[in-house]
């Protein structure tokens, strides 16, 4: 009894023995990289759009993965498309991360578009010699009736009693959604709505005075010590941030991020999408040449998925298309240059039209129109000049061009016979002095009969009948 409990206690032994090995070096171990340890870095700098907003969603889901702590948007922007601007906001709302925008390095801006962004984060800071506002949204494309009393301040903004209705309404619903982020950060939601009434812009100092924003930060390590220690909320939790040996990871842009933002430029756009028509339209004419039509094809799928992307003005993608189909009608049934000027003008009036916002970075600009504009003009002059040319050239296929062409006689008697037209065996009459071997014209075709006569002959044939 005593053999068989000796090798049981030396098992316990030696397995309590492991658990307190293993318990020590879990004690002793360094931890791993938890979610204090790293902060990520986005740059968010230029015009707000679709290649803005998809950088952001992705370099949040990075960071969620990578288990950061927080997440710092470094902003410079004069503002963007209303539709990218929300998407941002909504990723920065539903993050569980904490988001620090900060506005710099000095000189740098938070307007239009940017003031959302910064209302929205759970912390905003603003470098010295910065600014932000100007968030009143104005669309080039709106409509609705003008009503009594309208106009505009001094700034050319809508006043808030005048403008169309459609502007009233877009400016409206600009102001409860810069209020309802002001009150869900605790921040000034009056100025915010005086940003977007009238366009008022503040400097950081300013901003920081007003609360309207947290921080005034003169660099990137000022920063990192006035938010430490600082308790958010984020995706509904509390959240501490703790920056003491946090590790700044900045993330650039991906070559996504940059063939998006290359492809969104509305004058790439525009100018993908003719090539992709034209490119199509050249295959048509000449099937099987391949490069065009497989060129076309891309550049044209690159292009709408492009606009789809875009705010466009539809009035602006149907004078284009209708430009476009009066380009290929003249191709296709020539007018002698009337139809395809007509689709030149329609071009060029959509191109400027085709986007409905005010940030002129993506807006088409008038050089891309007008280059674009010479360009169909100069595709329709060429179609043109060769529907004249075609006109005025000799046929050379089918029925008619045999009449005029030259043949050898092959054999011959009595006016009638056999001769050769190329390479084409028919039967002939004409002449009774004709020979063997002789070169003659093709005067008529009578069915399945030719009339021949000497080569340049100038009388008509002596027809013998039967």
């Amino acid at each position: 009894m005593l053999q068989a409990d000796r090798p049981m206690g030396f098992a316990r032994r030696a397995l309590a023995l492991i658990a307190l090995l293993l318990g020590a070096w879990l004690l002793a171990s360094p931890a791993q990289p938890q979610a204090n340890r790293l902060a990520h870095v986005l740059e968010v700098e230029g015009a707000i759009g679709p290649a803005t907003a998809d950088y952001v969603k992705r370099s949040f889901d990075g960071a969620r993965d990578a288990g950061a702590a927080f997440i710092i948007i470094r902003m410079d922007t004069p503002g963007g498309l209303d539709t990218s601007m929300r998407e941002i906001i909504r990723d920065i709302l539903a993050s569980p991360l904490p988001v620090v925008t900060y506005v710099a390095p000095d000189g740098a801006r938070a307007a239009s578009a940017g003031t959302f962004i910064l209302y929205a984060s759970h912390i905003a800071a603003m470098a010295p010699g910065t600014n932000l506002g100007a968030a009143t949204p104005v669309q080039i494309g709106g409509g609705g009736s003008p009503q009594d009393g309208e106009g505009r301040d001094g700034q050319g903004n809508a006043a808030e009693a005048g403008g169309t209705a459609m502007e009233r309404k877009a400016i409206n619903d600009a102001v409860a959604y810069i209020r309802a982020l002001a009150e869900l950060r605790g921040r000034n939601a009056d100025w915010g709505e005086e940003a977007v009434r009238t366009g008022a812009s503040l400097a950081a100092s300013a901003a920081r005075q007003q609360q309207v924003i947290d921080i005034l930060a003169r660099d990137m390590g000022e920063l990192m010590r006035s938010i430490d220690g600082r308790t958010v909320t984020a995706a509904g939790r509390q959240v501490a941030i703790a920056t003491e040996g946090v590790q700044l990871v900045e993330v650039a842009p991906n070559w996504r991020t940059r063939v998006l933002s290359a492809i969104t430029n509305p004058n790439v756009a525009l100018i993908l999408m003719l090539i992709g028509v034209y490119g199509l339209m050249f295959e048509f004419m000449n099937p099987g040449a391949l490069y065009p039509g497989t060129i076309g094809a891309i550049s044209l799928l690159v292009g709408l998925y492009a606009l789809a992307a875009l705010p466009v003005n539809f009035a602006g993608i149907a004078l284009i298309l209708l430009g476009l189909a009066l380009i290929a009608a003249e191709a296709f049934t020539p007018s002698f240059g009337v139809l395809g000027i007509a689709g030149v003008v329609a071009l060029a009036i959509g191109a400027t039209i085709m986007i409905d916002t005010d940030v002129p970075e993506f807006q088409v600009s008038w050089a891309a129109a007008a280059g674009l504009a010479v360009a169909s003009l100069i595709i329709v002059l060429v179609i043109a000049r060769f529907a004249m040319t075609s006109r005025r050239a000799k046929i050379v296929t089918g029925r008619e061009q045999m009449v005029g062409a030259t043949a050898e006689v092959v054999a011959w008697k009595g006016g009638r016979g056999h001769v050769l037209v190329h390479g084409e065996r028919w039967r002939a009459r004409g002449v009774d002095r004709l020979k063997p071997g002789e070169t003659v014209e093709v005067l008529a075709i009578d069915g399945l009969i030719l009339t021949v006569g000497p080569a340049h002959s100038a009388q008509a044939p002596e027809i013998h009948p039967g």
